[in-house]
């Protein structure tokens, strides 16, 4: 049986409606419960992976509770709703208001008029947020923020909502359209994708979004958004820089060290330089002239460059070339001429490539990751890689791993790589 609707074919029998109007799960929900109260008894301030355990876990029960109808209520309703509100919060400066005073409770007529905006749109905005838990409802039309929505004021936390908003979601929404129109294929030409499609446009993304400032700008502190907090390779326990870089290295202050190929301002290279101090040779940072120009404070001892990293590398031999977050952007055909421009430069037996990205795990992945595996195949024909999605590429590229280390399922991984 096929009903078709609206330009959509369903195919097989449909199943009774009442499905729709019952718990997700019913049946698991004393285990969550359990597992919550188990779990919430033994957590500590520093203990982020039972956190994170717990949160999940929370997730789980409120998916199991909901109705299908509810969670899809959530879905097209709700959770679009809130991303309109918060990036017109955002655009407005409504959470740098709330935030003054300590944050205390204020009517939504004096945030308004703060604002300078309409106070009954500043009102229906508010009532769902706090609707959704974004914000404190104190009494009639009287609202505080909470600890997100003073997050809000941070530029790395608000530049996600306009830049997304405004730049690039219209690519998400449109994605089953640009699938239904080229057979539901997989994107694989970043400047033919699913981008192109929704903004009419022949621009890859970072064209566009430079093309269309100030979502270029917002786009540069969403990305420092996106790293806080996330684990550093440079840390204890994670990668072992002293045993792995450090020993073995060529100590004259002439032969490069570490350079930091398309690394932005300098956030990494600095971070390493102020955990290693005596780390010999020279660091180098590489990146397209007009990002180099937002550098505001780098340590003097760093080497700034000029360099597209689909030309020639021009520090030849350095112990490491490193890479954060950056073949992730880029579809294989892409990814593997920036790598042959790396192998090329390795000295054979002492070059070592590492790769900062993810490596999502063969189950049980994160949401973080799958996520952004959806938006970077929507907005720029790539992926994040599985281990055996990095082990086809680098192989590709004439090189071998030595070790993929990781921690947080995936989340954040260094892999280290010699030549084949």
């Amino acid at each position: 049986m096929s009903a078709q609707g609206n330009g959509i074919t369903l195919k097989g029998a449909p199943l009774d409606p009442s499905i729709a109007l019952k718990p997700c799960d019913y049946e698991s929900v004393g285990a969550h419960a359990e597992k919550i109260s188990k779990l919430a008894s033994s957590i500590s301030p520093e203990d982020d992976k039972t956190r994170l355990e717990l949160a999940e876990t929370a997730r789980k029960l409120v998916r199991a509770l909901e109705t299908p109808r509810e969670t899809m209520i959530k879905h097209c309703w709700a959770q679009t709703a809130t991303m309109a509100a918060l990036t017109v919060g955002v655009d407005m400066g409504l959470f740098n208001i709330m935030a003054e005073d300590g944050g205390k409770s204020k009517k939504s007529a004096d945030l308004a008029k703060a604002v300078g905006a309409d106070p009954t749109l500043v009102a229906r905005l508010l009532r769902h947020l706090g609707a959704m838990g974004y914000v404190e409802e104190t009494d009639v039309d009287e609202y505080k923020p909470t600890n997100f929505t003073k997050s809000l004021t941070i530029p790395i936390i608000y530049a996600g909502y306009p830049v997304l908003s405004g730049g690039l979601l219209s690519a998400n929404n449109l994605f089953h359209e640009y699938l239904r129109q080229n057979g539901y294929k997989t994107p694989t030409d970043l400047s033919d994708g699913a981008l192109q499609y929704a903004y009419k446009t022949k621009n890859n993304m970072f064209e566009h979004l430079q093309a269309n400032q100030p979502y270029g700008d917002l786009f540069n502190l969403h990305m420092g958004g996106y790293h806080q907090g996330r684990a550093s390779w440079m840390d204890a326990g994670f990668f072992p820089v002293q045993e792995r870089l450090i020993d073995g290295a060529d100590k004259s202050s002439s032969s490069p060290f570490l350079v930091d190929i398309g690394g932005s301002i300098g956030h990494d290279i600095q971070e390493f330089l102020h955990k290693y101090p005596s780390a010999p040779g020279r660091l180098v940072l590489q990146d397209l002239q007009p990002v180099l120009d937002k550098i505001t404070t780098l340590d003097s001892r760093i080497e700034v460059m000029t360099h597209n990293f689909l030309q020639e590398q021009p520090i030849k031999g350095s112990r490491a070339y490193y890479m954060h977050s950056v073949l992730h952007d880029w579809p294989d055909v892409e990814a593997l001429k920036i790598l042959a421009r790396v192998k090329e430069a390795m000295k054979p037996g002492y070059s070592k490539v590492l790769i900062n990205e993810n490596v999502i795990p063969p189950r049980n992945a994160t949401w973080e990751a799958t996520g952004l595996d959806i938006l970077m195949m929507t907005l720029l024909a790539s992926r994040e890689r599985t281990e055996q999605d990095w082990r086809h590429l680098l192989g590709e590229a004439g090189l071998k791993i030595t070790k993929i280390w990781t921690v947080a399922n995936g989340v954040e991984s260094l892999i280290e790589c010699e030549l084949a």
